[in-house]
Formats: structure tokens, sequence, C-alpha cells
């Protein structure tokens, strides 16, 4: 492999982790308050869809991305009644949200566009443009650094560097803030946060919204950056893709990070190389393309060590009288 491929291959695995590391970071907040979410699929999808259409309708990006970030909010919010206000088992409306999220999408754009569940091909300005970094065409021809500024680093959507920017935030927010303080104890344990007088229902419900935004800011991404448009199951498995990495990381925001850009180099690998002949056998393209499943499957099975959810996650707060 030479230094050119190389630097194909790793920029990439940035756009292709990008979806999943806002997806994990939503994950990570729902969850270090006690919220679990496996909807994160269905959130993002509907994200994308009201993306998608909202773009090609108006011809702006930015309302699509608008869009996509209030549809992900109002299931959201479903989730936050249903498992914090009625106390009902969060896996059972996770579940559910995906299923609606998966059926809702294709008649509203059926019934919209009459495209077979599709929406229009997105261009111009209903979509993210590459953005380029100072002086990125002036470095490109120095020897190595200049490849990697001009190809890697620069030249991507506004969206991945805002997920960039969103690993170092959510540390601050969660480590660094009383706000993030709170949410995590309230993860731990509700009941010594509610002597304390505060709201166990609002960290809960703040924490539930930011998720929300977060699987907006995916959908968005995936819908009107990474492709033009939106298409039926655009998501293909990325939100519990984004719930194993999540674990895998051990819900700390850095290590998610390394775990989302190990799913997205798997994609990548898959993407460009479809055979891999190793001398004594051909691995098919079929096993190439499913890396990143059985990596999900090889971590749910628990074969990457220990991960210790937070100990109230699942479990709704009933106030104590």
């Amino acid at each position: 492999m030479d230094f050119a491929t190389l630097i194909q291959i790793l920029d990439s695995t940035v756009r292709l982790a990008t979806p999943l590391l806002f997806a994990c970071l939503a994950g990570l907040f729902s969850e270090r308050a006690g919220v679990f979410d496996i909807g994160l699929e269905g959130k993002m999808l509907i994200a994308a869809f009201a993306s998608g259409a909202v773009a090609a309708v108006t011809g702006s990006v930015w309302l699509g991305l608008c869009a996509g970030m209030l549809g992900s909010l109002m299931l959201a919010a479903v989730h936050g009644l249903a498992s914090i206000t009625f106390r009902g088992n969060q896996l059972i409306s996770g579940v559910a949200i995906n299923f609606l999220a998966s059926g809702i999408t294709v008649l509203l754009a059926q019934s919209w566009f009459g495209q077979g569940g599709r929406t229009p091909p997105l261009a111009g300005a209903a979509r993210f443009q590459p953005v380029n970094l100072p002086f990125a065409g002036q470095v490109a021809d120095v020897p190595v650094i200049g490849p990697v500024y001009a190809e890697l680093i620069s030249g991507h959507t506004i969206l991945v560097y805002v997920a960039a920017a969103c690993v170092p935030l959510t540390w601050w927010l969660l480590f660094r803030t009383r706000f993030g303080l709170r949410l995590r104890a309230v993860g731990e344990n509700p009941a010594a946060v509610d002597t304390a007088g505060v709201s166990v229902i609002g960290i809960r419900f703040a924490a539930v919204a930011i998720c929300g935004l977060l699987c907006g800011l995916a959908g968005a991404y995936l819908a009107t950056g990474l492709a033009a448009g939106f298409g039926k199951e655009m998501t293909a498995g990325r939100g519990f893709i984004a719930l194993a990495a999540l674990i895998f990381a051990k819900w700390r925001p850095w290590h998610a990070l390394g775990a989302c850009l190990l799913f997205g180099l798997l994609e990548a690998v898959g993407n460009r190389y479809q055979n891999i002949d190793l001398g004594f056998a051909v691995l098919p393209v079929q096993f190439m393309q499913a890396l990143p499943y059985i990596l999900t499957v090889v971590i749910l099975a628990g074969f990457v060590g220990k991960a210790i959810p937070p100990r109230a996650g699942g479990e709704p707060y009933v106030k104590e009288r």
C-alpha cells in the first residue's frame, strides 16, 4: 500500500466515522443519565429523511439541517415521555421508535416525492460543501505533511469538524461542569441527587434532548453531507454500531472517538478492497463489507473486556414520599 492510498483510506475513515461519532456521543449523554436508548437508529433515520426532504424542497441545506434536528428531537421527546414521565420500558420504547421511523420515512417519502421512498437528488446549496482550510492548496505539494493537511484534514464538510469538536466539548461538559456532575450522578444514584434538591426528571430530559440533537446532526450528515439525498433505510444499522462503539468505549468521550474511527476504518477498508488474497485463502467481498457488523457482534458478545454501564441505567426513577 502506497502513501497516497493510505491517505485516501484514512480520509474515507473520517467521513464514515462522523455519523457514528454523533450517534455514539448522543447515546453517551442519554445513558450517562440513566436512560438507555436503542432508538438511535430511528432518530438518525427520521433526521436523514427530514433534512433530505426539506433541503430538496427549499434548496437550503441549513433549513434541512434544522428540520433533521427537529425531527430527531420530536422522537427524543417521545422516548423521554415514555421512559421518564410514564416510567415505561426503555428498551421497548427504543424498539418502537426504530420501527416507527423505518415505516414512516418511506411512507412520507413515497407520498411526497413518488420516487420509491427516496428524496430527489441534492445539489448545490442543498448539500454541505467541502471546507478548504487555510493554506491547503499551498502546502499540498509538501512531502508527507502536504497530503496529510490538504487531503486528510482539509476538504471535509463542516459537520465533520463539528463532530470532532463535540468530543472535547462532551468531555468538558460531563467532567468539568456542574451540569455534567449532576448528569453522571443521576445515572449512578438518582435518589441521592434528588435528596440534594436537584430535579432528576429535568436532568434526564435534558440528556435525552441533547441525544436527540446529536442524532439529528448524524442523520442530516448522512443525507446532505455523506450522500446526496435520503434513501430507504440509509442508516444501515449505524445506530446499533454506535451503541456497540459506546460499550466498547465504556461510556467515555475520547474512547468513543477511537471506537468510531475503528468502525469507520473497517468500513473504509471493506469499501476499497472488495477481495483480499491472503495467499492461502481469499476473503470475499461479503466478508469485507460485513467487517463492522462482525466487530459489533464481537463487542456485544463481551469479548472486549468487562464494560460496566451506569448503575441506574434502564431504571425509571420513582420519587420516595
